[in-house]
């Protein structure tokens, strides 16, 4: 049998930190940021995770 391939876009996207959660980016950070307000501007700084529902799904696409 073929080795199973890990998703190269889940790799680049997704970190596994040691507790086993799933580290993720935040959306809407790429440009045309003078329209979003200080706050919310410095709350997407913030490191983000993967809901618990997703992570199964995503760990699997990671390890292949």
């Amino acid at each position: 049998m073929p080795k199973m391939k890990s998703v190269k876009g889940a790799v680049k996207r997704f970190k596994v930190k040691k507790s086993g959660k799933i580290k993720r980016g935040t959306a809407y950070r790429s440009h045309i940021l003078t329209k979003v307000d200080g706050k919310h501007h410095r709350q997407m700084r913030s490191p983000k995770h993967v809901d618990p529902v997703d992570a199964k799904n995503i760990k699997e696409m990671i390890v292949g």
